[in-house]
This record gives C-alpha cells, sequence and structure tokens, in this order.
C-alpha cells in the first residue's frame, strides 16, 4: 500500500468530527507539553536551592512519625514522595506536571469532540439538503440561523443555487410544454382545414386553392417560430467580441425597417436624445432593438405611442422603449421573457408573433454581460429597459 493509499484510508476513516476533536486534544498537548518544558527548565537552571533542616524546640516530636535527621544532616523521609533534594522537587513537578497533561488531553478531547459535534452539524444539515437536491426535489432551503460566518454564508449560497435550480428546471419544462403546444398547434390546424376541405364531395378548385394559401401561411409561421427558436438558440451559445457600436445608427435602421407596420398599427414613434456608444456585437444588438420595437409596435393599440430615449453612466448604457397598450399585472410581466410567453396568453394569432422576441432581448443582454428588465406602464403597457456596457 501506498503512501497516498494510507492517507486516502485514514481521510476516509476518520470524520471530519474526529478529525477536529484530535486536533484540538493534539493543541492542548503541544501547548501543555511546552508549558511543562519551559517550567521545568526554569526550576532546574535558573533558581539555586539552599535546603534546611530546621527543627523548633518548642514543637515536640513523634519518634514513630517525624522523620529524624541523619548524622550528615539530611532528612530520613518516611514517604517516597517527600523532598529530600532538589532532584525530587523536579521529579515530582514533573510527574504532576504530566498528570495533569493527561488530564488535560483527555478534557481536550471531549470538549473538542462536542465543539467538532456542533461546528460539523451545519454541514450534516447541507449535505442531507444535497441528496435530496439531487433525487430532484429543490423546493426546500435551508435557511439556517445563528451568527454570521463561513457556514451561513455556505447555506444561503446553497439556498441561493436551490433557487436559481429550480427556476431554470420550471422554466425548461414551461419552455418544453410551450414549444410543443407552439409547434403541434398549427399541424393540428392543417389537418382540421384539410379534413374539412375533403369531406366536401363539391369542392372546387378555387376552395382546393383557398386550402393551400392558409395552409401556406400556417406553414410560414411555422418557418418564422423555428427560426426563432435558432436564433435564441444561437443567442445563448455565442459570446460576441465588443466592438464600438453607435446606438443612434442602429435605432435609426431599425425604425426605418418597421416604419411600414407602425404605419399599419397606427402607432407614432418618438425617440429622444441618443447620443452614446455600446460596446457589444453589432448584429445582436440590431436584433434585439428590433425586437423591443416590434414587440412595441404588436402589443400597442390603434393610436399608440412609443418612446425610444437612452440614459448613460460611467460604466452602462441604459436604452428604455415606452409603449401603450393593454394594462399588464406583475405575473405577466415576470413571464414575458420566457419562450413563447405573451401578454395576452400563449395562444397564438396573427400578428401576435411567436413569444420568442423577448427571449431573444434578454438572452443578447446576458451574452453582453448586461440585464433586460420590464416594468408595468401607469394606465397600460410596458417599459423596457435594455442595459449594456458603454463604450468609452
Amino acid at each position: 500500500m501506498t503512501t497516498a493509499d494510507r492517507t486516502g484510508l485514514r481521510r476516509r476513516v476518520l470524520t471530519i468530527r474526529a478529525r477536529l476533536s484530535l486536533s484540538y486534544a493534539a493543541l492542548v498537548a503541544a501547548c501543555g507539553a511546552v508549558l511543562i518544558t519551559l517550567v521545568y527548565l526554569y526550576m532546574r537552571y535558573v533558581p539555586t536551592y539552599d535546603l534546611q533542616v530546621r527543627i523548633d524546640p518548642a514543637v515536640e516530636l513523634d519518634p514513630d512519625t517525624t522523620p529524624l535527621p541523619t548524622g550528615d544532616g539530611d532528612i530520613q523521609p518516611a514517604h517516597p514522595l517527600e523532598i529530600r533534594s532538589v532532584d525530587d522537587v523536579l521529579d515530582n513537578l514533573l510527574i504532576a506536571s504530566l498528570a495533569a497533561l493527561g488530564v488535560l488531553i483527555i478534557l481536550g478531547g471531549i470538549l473538542g469532540w462536542i465543539m467538532a459535534g456542533r461546528i460539523v452539524k451545519p454541514l450534516a444539515a447541507i449535505n442531507t439538503a444535497a441528496n435530496r437536491a439531487a433525487t430532484g426535489e429543490l423546493d426546500h432551503r435551508l435557511t439556517m440561523d445563528g451568527p454570521r460566518d463561513e457556514i451561513r454564508d455556505l447555506s444561503e449560497t446553497f439556498d441561493r443555487m436551490l433557487a436559481s435550480l429550480q427556476h431554470s428546471f420550471d422554466a425548461q419544462q414551461r419552455f418544453a410544454a410551450n414549444a410543443s403546444h407552439e409547434l403541434r398547434s398549427p399541424l393540428t390546424t392543417i389537418k382540421t382545414m384539410i379534413d374539412v376541405t375533403f369531406a366536401d364531395p363539391d369542392a372546387d378548385a378555387s376552395e382546393l386553392r383557398a386550402l393551400t394559401e392558409r395552409i401556406r401561411d400556417v406553414n410560414q409561421n411555422n418557418i418564422d417560430t423555428v427560426d426563432a427558436l435558432l436564433d435564441l438558440a444561437h443567442v445563448t451559445s455565442v459570446h460576441p467580441a465588443p466592438e464600438r457600436v453607435d446606438v443612434a445608427t442602429l435605432i435609426n435602421e431599425t425604425t426605418a425597417e418597421l416604419a411600414a407596420e407602425m404605419t399599419a398599427n397606427q402607432v407614432t414613434l418618438e425617440i429622444g436624445s441618443i447620443d452614446a456608444w455600446a460596446l457589444g456585437n453589432p448584429t445582436l444588438l440590431r436584433q434585439a432593438f428590433s425586437n423591443l420595437l416590434r414587440n412595441a409596435t404588436r402589443h400597442n393599440h390603434p393610436g399608440g405611442r412609443i418612446t425610444v430615449h437612452t440614459a448613460s453612466t460611467a460604466q452602462t448604457l441604459r436604452l428604455t422603449v415606452v409603449n401603450t397598450g393593454p394594462v399588464l399585472t406583475e405575473e405577466a410581466i415576470d413571464q414575458l421573457t420566457e419562450p413563447f410567453a405573451r401578454a395576452n396568453g400563449r395562444a397564438l394569432t396573427r400578428g401576435a408573433g411567436h413569444g420568442l422576441g423577448l427571449a431573444i432581448v434578454a438572452a443578447i443582454a446576458t451574452a453582453h454581460d448586461g440585464r433586460l428588465t420590464l416594468e408595468l406602464k401607469p394606465g397600460g403597457g410596458l417599459v423596457a429597459h435594455l442595459n449594456l456596457p458603454i463604450s468609452p
């Protein structure tokens, strides 16, 4: 067995509580040994001793119990521990010190075992919680009390990890369910239209032509949804090389592309002062700006308004897009950045989009070390803040 194998075996045999207890006992033993050594050396080499036997004449001595002087002036001890010389003093001191050291080692081990148990108890709770999380249970939390120390910081970090994992798994499950619904519903619609048309024995060429046109429109919606999914997958997997991007130019180009759609929806656009440079990938930022403006256009009402402006700090550029529209709830706001989430529900309607626009914007913001935040607009509508790193 190699040295590494023996070390690993000791680590597996001795628990952390046992190792802490032995460490406490070893510390007590080392401190006691140093103290005993110092006292012994001091008693042996520093002081001088002059042992003399003085007998008080006024004291009556019992010849049966009192040691009697010998011819050379020493005292004949009646017990082995009685002191006759300097060596007896040092020997008795050493014996008493070693006995006290043994008691201290035992007490140190017992107290160390108790203290180590109190220290490792939270670790046992964390281990239990981790085992539950490994089986898929993510709804439990440690929520430890006590002083702010490393153990409590670890427990709070573990709770945040559990909350993040639970949120991610819930979002993944909702994504799978919503994606299945988004892709299954058009196929069901196509099948229904075909069955209805074929069930009519008098269907002529014009009805068949209308059927193919409707199928083409539904199929185009499927293509748009798949393209958006590919865009989302691409954004979440790339690490864009940062460049200086003129935000005003991208906003003007994006609004020019969406001008016809804004006019068709009778939406007015107001652009405030935009004179800033962001740090990021121009293609992805252009897509993010386009999705924000398209979302503000499609989820607006006739005669509505869209306002775009920027604000800069020393390190962050904030692009704000405000649009009028229906009154939303806080619950709806929290889910708008999830795939296939829509303010008016999950059901797909013509012109309502595929429900991936804000999810793509959020992914682009994350890829640029930024953040997308959504707020309710008083009176109805949405306020979207896209925070990006600024370019000096």
